[in-house]
């Protein structure tokens, strides 16, 4: 792996980063993101950049880390025990957008790159990522156009790329003690090294590329949509699924959390308000209802 490939992808996700914060706040009147610099005492440091109390978004963070270590953590190596005891060096933007608006949906994404080298065996190195939407209130021209946006950051690079990738995040994003997925799906891969260096530092950038694209039509349109103190007690305890998933299942989190990351920046994923209900259930024909039965299950969104 040459030093330029390296910086090649570092300053890729530095300059994602701006592009991504920069889109974010055109939405917003006023409020901007604040940014801090941190460091690691075993290797690296990060930029995370926080946007908190907006009219348009109730909390956001953009962060990039560029961490490296003499060991992954077990979240690494668990299902690939070939790494164990391989220095590492990981980087990746990765962001949860939390809206005020129940009518505008989360959103995740994250890119990332790692290597894993060993004195007298060849380096290991993958990209990862993906990007998937969290509606509480889902409309169904909104969802296939996250999934057409999808395919199209996909389109260039194979044909059965989407279906796959689509497939992984569907799986991977399925909350298994509540039998619901997470959202409405959208892309997730992880490992790739297929077809070379170039390809798959190429995919990535597409997959980052394509999230704003994705993504901010659907604030644009939705954001000034009214509504009241049920929608907004509803959004809060979908939000606890949100909490749920990232402390019980999320890769990225506990990466962060094994590998002594900076707490603040990982966590910076939990939304500001959630609810939780004791055994609650929506009642039969009513908007909350349409989520689960329409929405909260993997389906083949464009046909395909």
């Amino acid at each position: 792996m040459k030093t330029d490939d390296i910086t090649a992808v570092k300053n890729y996700l530095l300059d994602l980063q701006d592009k991504i914060c920069s889109a974010l706040e055109s939405q917003e009147p006023e409020t901007r993101f604040v940014e801090e610099l941190w460091e690691r005492a075993e290797g690296g440091g990060g930029r995370t950049r926080v946007l908190a109390g907006g009219e348009v978004f109730e909390q956001g963070g953009v962060n990039f880390s560029a961490v490296s270590g003499i060991s992954l953590p077990p979240s690494a190596t668990a299902k690939r025990p070939e790494l164990a005891n391989r220095h590492f060096h990981a980087m990746g933007v990765s962001l949860v957008i939390h809206p005020r608006n129940p009518y505008v949906p989360t959103s995740h994404a994250n890119v990332r790159f790692l290597i894993a080298e060993q004195p007298g065996e060849p380096t290991i190195w993958w990209f990862g990522g993906g990007f998937d939407l969290t509606p509480f209130y889902p409309f169904h021209d909104d969802v296939i156009y996250w999934h057409q946006t999808a395919q199209k950051a996909c389109a260039p690079f194979g044909d059965d790329v989407y279906s796959t990738y689509k497939k992984w995040c569907d799986e991977y994003f399925f909350l298994t003690h509540r039998q619901e997925t997470r959202g409405v799906g959208g892309l997730f891969f992880d490992d790739l090294n297929e077809g070379g260096f170039e390809q798959c530092f190429a995919f990535m950038q597409s997959v980052g590329n394509h999230y704003i694209e994705a993504y901010l039509p659907i604030v644009q349109k939705r954001k000034d949509t009214p509504y009241g103190e049920r929608e907004r007690e509803f959004q809060l305890y979908r939000r606890g699924r949100y909490v749920e998933f990232n402390l019980v299942y999320d890769r990225g989190t506990l990466f962060g959390l094994q590998s002594n990351g900076r707490t603040e920046s990982i966590l910076m994923s939990m939304p500001p308000v959630a609810h939780w209900r004791y055994n609650w259930h929506p009642e039969a024909g009513t908007p909350e209802a349409a989520l689960y039965e329409q929405y909260l299950k993997p389906q083949n969104w464009l046909g395909i």
